[in-house]
């Protein structure tokens, strides 16, 4: 299951290939998304402010809206249906927090008609987006929703005090029901702008087990790799400046930690790679596909939504990488081993995944016949480590000032922080042997009590330490040897 912002084949107008969900067209589902939450919000404005109370996170409002009308609701040409929204005033607080105004919310939503978006996972689930691509629309199952109910208090606590993270932003949970069936929405933050070309989407989970697009999803036009994908593609991986490394970083790793602690799991990071130095060529082969609306009054942006904003804040960008006068629509600036510059668009989707029953059972069953540990569905604790170990080995690297020998602008990577947490940073003078034959700028360190050189080899060159081989099994053995742990 993956966020339908990763893919921009939109299917507007094509009535003969109209989809349907639970039996519903897409069009009738899409009409009364916007009658429904146009009534809902409306009908909120004329509530007093007040403090979210525990109790409004469990409050479920329904309206009626017939075909032909009511007093309160308008006429239609769907079928009669009923619309429930979830918590309201919950959710009119952290629209706020963001910086959504209630007449921001309806003009995104119901001011035209949504876009509809092809869905590269599995789930069968419906995705659509407003026209001016701020927010994303998606059908999610029963389970889905109820933990996401069970989720609020808790998870947006943890999103009030950090507003900026790479988690999904859910703005709304809805319900409509019509002739005995229940399709249920969830309203969130767009992670992949449509206006920005993406030469590349990956949908990373740290996993390795089936990990590789489908035949047909690369028969697409914008298809969705996945981290075998990329570990052929981009080998070497991305690379950032210290400043918004470290930033990135430390944004995953907590936001890790809170999916940990509310065992949820089998969660992906969606990456789109937008390659600066094609942009002027993309420009003029084909027009953008997103115009800005000239008719709304100050083009709306909500906070902490962009990539840059949503791990270090607005202002910052990128140590020269990329032009300060640069359109790069939040784009968190890097570049490729090949040296291009490159803007990222990421965020960490699908995590309504709760490490119950099920999920147990079908990691069990996997690891009899896999690698338990290369399987995308494991235990909270482990998915998390793996998937933050995956992201700083494999994924996101940082550009060194002074560089290597084999490659002047890179370096190679660096622990996971989750690993560097566990590492000693003392340096005993008593462990070390300086080389008295070495030039001053190389000298060489050895790990060893005794003073003698072991197998155990560190070269320090232009304020680098660099491991050249492993300690020797004598002094694995040997229970009084000093240990030099380094964290670069």
């Amino acid at each position: 299951m993956s966020s339908a912002a990763e893919n921009e084949d939109a299917a507007p107008g094509k009535q003969s290939e109209e989809k349907t969900y639970k039996k519903t067209a897409s069009s009738a589902i899409k009409g009364a998304i916007q009658l429904g939450i146009g009534y809902t919000v409306g009908n909120l404005t004329s509530k007093p402010e007040r403090d979210v109370l525990m109790q409004d996170f469990y409050v479920v409002e329904s309206v009626f809206l017939p075909s032909e009308g009511s007093n309160l609701t308008p006429a239609h040409h769907y079928p009669d249906f009923r619309f429930k929204t979830y918590a309201p005033l919950a959710f009119r607080y952290f629209r706020e927090l963001f910086g959504i105004k209630p007449d921001d919310y309806l003009y995104s939503i119901c001011s035209e008609p949504l876009i509809e978006l092809s869905n590269p996972g599995a789930s069968g689930s419906l995705f659509f987006v407003t026209s001016d691509d701020e927010f994303i629309i998606k059908t999610v199952q029963h389970k889905e929703a109820e933990f996401l109910q069970k989720l609020l208090p808790g998870y947006y606590m943890n999103l009030n005090q950090n507003p900026r993270t790479l988690l999904p932003k859910f703005y709304g949970l809805y319900c409509m029901q019509s002739g005995g069936i229940n399709i249920r929405i969830v309203v969130m933050n767009n992670v992949l702008p449509r206006s920005m070309r993406m030469h590349f989407t990956y949908d990373l989970k740290g996993s390795t087990y089936k990990r590789r697009a489908s035949r047909k999803e690369r028969e697409k036009s914008n298809p969705t790799f996945k981290d075998l994908d990329f570990l052929q593609d981009m080998h070497e991986g991305l690379y950032f400046d210290t400043e918004t490394y470290n930033a990135l970083m430390k944004t995953l790793q907590r936001d890790c930690r809170v999916l940990e602690s509310f065992k949820i799991m089998d969660y992906s990071l969606l990456l789109g790679i937008h390659i600066l130095d094609h942009s002027l060529k993309d420009k003029e082969e084909e027009p953008s596909q997103n115009v800005p609306d000239a008719k709304r009054p100050g083009m709306q942006k909500v906070l902490y939504s962009t990539a840059m904003e949503s791990i270090q804040g607005p202002g910052k960008s990128g140590d020269g990488i990329i032009a300060e006068n640069a359109d790069t629509m939040g784009g968190i600036p890097a570049k490729s081993h090949k040296g291009e510059k490159l803007l990222l668009f990421m965020g960490i989707i699908d995590i309504l995944q709760s490490y119950r029953l099920m999920k147990k059972l079908e990691h069990s069953w996997k690891a009899l016949v896999y690698d338990g540990d290369t399987v995308s569905v494991h235990r909270p604790s482990f998915y998390a480590d793996r998937f933050l170990k995956f992201m700083n080995s494999r994924v996101f690297k940082k550009i060194q000032a002074l560089g290597s020998r084999h490659r002047p602008d890179l370096v190679p990577s660096t622990p996971s922080l989750f690993e560097a947490a566990s590492l000693a940073t003392t340096i005993s003078s008593s462990s070390l042997y300086v080389s008295e034959h070495c030039p001053q700028d190389r000298t060489t360190l050895y790990s060893n009590s005794k003073g003698l050189p072991s197998s155990s080899t560190f070269t320090l060159e232009e304020g680098t330490i660099y491991l050249t081989a492993e300690p020797s099994a004598m002094e694995v053995q040997d229970d009084n040897a000093s240990v030099l742990d380094v964290y670069l």
